[in-house]
């Protein structure tokens, strides 16, 4: 069932983090028209979870916008104001199976979409952003249409314990205990596909690190910055207080 009035109250500071998100993913240009979907599980099982409702674009979310739906109720996708019934098969299917997916984030951006549709769309770590993500990316060959029912259940298999789900021919989906670890790891991950795809286009051989040194990067980015993902999104919502602060309503 969707949210009423009054529940558009509650899960105050989830609410305003995930506009947040929407808001700063569509300044970066790394959604697409009125598609892609963000998430946030406001309880433990994964079964409720805010999400944005079908239609709406990016730019324009507000706090008080986002639907509390349930991932076991199927009428949700038949009523006024429901998500895009792709998002809600989706994230229904990762939120039930990975409760530590509290906070799932699918867009696609630009770079990641290019290195989605690469005969090889392994991210070599050419640079600290790429180590940030080594042995920690999903990557998904088995793309079948739409993310709608069995196809929904095999992705959020597919994702496993990763962060980031690379959804071969599509885009990508990244999955954090949190709204600002994930949407860190989305900014960074468009980062490091970015300078990954820019690099191979100049048609230079590519300095790639040893399986060594971006295992020891890809841990100090996850153990001596424990901070950074809370900082990175406070330092957005103060920007959008100043410059867009209707987000937060």
């Amino acid at each position: 069932m969707l949210q009423s009035a009054s529940a558009a109250l509650e899960h105050k500071q989830s609410r305003i983090d995930l506009a947040c998100a929407f808001r700063w993913t569509a300044r970066l240009g790394m959604h697409e028209s009125i598609a892609n979907h963000f998430s946030f599980a406001v309880c433990d099982d994964g079964t409720k979870f805010l999400i944005n409702p079908g239609s709406r674009h990016f730019s324009r979310i507000k706090a008080s916008d986002l639907l509390v739906v349930d991932a076991n109720d199927p009428q949700t996708i038949n009523q006024p104001g429901a998500p895009d019934i792709t998002a809600w098969a989706l994230h229904s299917e990762i939120h039930k199976r990975n409760r530590a997916a509290r906070c799932v984030l699918h867009v696609h951006s630009r770079y990641a979409t290019v290195l989605s549709c690469l005969e090889d769309p392994v991210l070599p770590p050419v640079d600290q952003n790429c180590m940030r993500f080594f042995e920690r990316v999903a990557i998904d060959t088995g793309f079948d249409g739409m993310g709608l029912g069995d196809e929904a259940k095999r992705v959020s298999e597919v994702l496993g314990d990763k962060p980031v789900l690379l959804m071969g021919q599509h885009g990508v989906l990244v999955a954090g205990p949190t709204i600002s670890q994930a949407f860190d790891d989305l900014y960074y991950f468009e980062r490091a596909c970015e300078t990954y795809v820019t690099a191979l286009m100049t048609g230079r051989p590519l300095r790639v690190a040893s399986a060594v040194v971006a295992r020891k990067t890809a841990r100090q980015w996850q153990e001596d910055y424990p901070d950074f993902a809370q900082q990175h999104l406070e330092a957005l919502r103060a920007i959008l207080d100043e410059e867009e602060p209707s987000y937060a309503e």
